[in-house]
């Protein structure tokens, strides 16, 4: 059960009524950490939107992002924000937990919806379904109440955890650079506002407040991959590869990331092709010049453009293509091949052509996480 963190807060605040701990929030000031211009300056991206939909479980990280967003909203005219929960229906106790937001959230004058996701008996993979459905729920909800940003409380410790998370599986630059401040997602925006911000200083906003906040015991569990990655964490840390280290590695991927980006975009430019509904092509002879590297990037932007929605890469097989196409442009040998969909034909003069395939499933697992993240 997600139980309130009442160890923190001390036996007197604890007992104190929900609402009573809830409206703390308007009346207390801030700490020094997050003052009116700090606050202002993490929510800035958010004004001009139509409406923000908060995503709040009910833990410390999301209760501070709930507190934040309407002590911003206090101070200035901002757009409309509304709260979600999302009631997986793994634990029984989940249904009373998300009311519990809703009663805080009642108290801060926003409104609040309770989203709920059956589940039914999954035995595997349930962090990682349950982590897709609550997204599904999130931005399907946001979309019919009118919001054009959905917002999470992720934050810098869940930055390295996630850059550790991917590096420990081989991922390429654009998932090294961690989870986007902003991404496009759905048709919708999904924005990180808290990624600069330090769990601790999450928790001390919410005890120097005095609302409670509930603490999930999935997150101990040591059946979940990211649990034991955790308990990794002090032992890394000795070795030199502690949070900051991990963010530091995130940023200089993301730089490259983009460094990258920009001149397979230039070299993308220079490609002259025939393209049609579902067929590209193009003679590919003088790419066999170019760094792998750009070279796959433009395969792969190929590959995305003829699918009516974006396919799910994966990373090693798109390098295996890349590889043995670049080995057919230099030996003069025709290829044939498929990846994301799309029927790979190279001819002995160079000449690439893709063809969407129809019947298929396009998306694949992808090795390499998106540049938004899915955490």
């Amino acid at each position: 059960m997600l139980s309130p963190a009442t160890h923190d807060l001390g036996p007197d605040r604890a007992a104190a009524p929900d609402g009573l701990a809830a409206r703390a929030v308007e009346a207390a000031p801030l700490k020094a950490g997050f003052s009116p211009d700090v606050i202002a300056e993490l929510f800035r991206p958010w004004e001009t939107a139509r409406s923000v939909l908060l995503a709040v479980s009910g833990g410390p990280d999301s209760v501070a992002l709930m507190l934040l967003a309407a002590e911003w909203a206090h101070l200035r005219a901002t757009p409309p924000l509304c709260v979600a929960t999302v009631d997986h229906g793994l634990r029984k106790e989940s249904r009373f937990e998300a009311e519990q937001v809703a009663r805080w959230a009642a108290a801060l004058a926003l409104p609040h919806k309770i989203l709920v996701w059956d589940g039914g008996g999954l035995k595997s993979r349930i962090q990682e379904r349950a982590r897709q459905a609550r997204y599904e729920l999130l931005f399907k909800y946001a979309a019919e109440i009118g919001a054009d940003i959905v917002t999470t409380a992720h934050h810098a410790d869940d930055q390295a955890e996630t850059i550790l998370f991917r590096l420990l599986r081989g991922s390429g630059l654009a998932g090294l650079s961690g989870m986007a401040e902003a991404c496009a997602r759905n048709g919708l925006v999904h924005s990180r506002p808290l990624l600069q911000c330090g769990k601790a200083e999450l928790v001390a906003l919410c005890e120097a407040k005095a609302h409670p906040f509930l603490n999930d015991p999935s997150n101990q569990n040591p059946a979940y991959a990211r649990t034991r990655m955790r308990a990794l964490s002090g032992f890394l840390a000795e070795q030199g590869l502690d949070r900051n280290a991990l963010l530091r590695l995130g940023r200089r991927a993301a730089r490259a990331e983009a460094a990258l980006a920009a001149q397979a975009e230039i070299a993308h430019a220079n490609v002259i092709a025939r393209r049609e509904p579902g067929r590209f092509s193009a003679n590919f002879t003088w790419l066999a010049n170019v760094p792998e590297e750009i070279f796959l990037r433009i395969l792969a932007q190929e590959i995305k453009m003829l699918s009516d929605e974006e396919p799910i890469l994966r990373l090693a097989r798109l390098e295996a293509l890349t590889h043995a196409l670049r080995h057919a442009l230099y030996a003069g040998e025709a290829f044939a091949g498929t990846l994301g969909g799309c029927a790979v034909r190279l001819r002995r003069d160079g000449t690439l052509t893709l063809t969407r395939e129809s019947g298929r499933r396009r998306g694949l697992a992808n090795a390499q996480p998106t540049p938004c993240g899915q955490s």
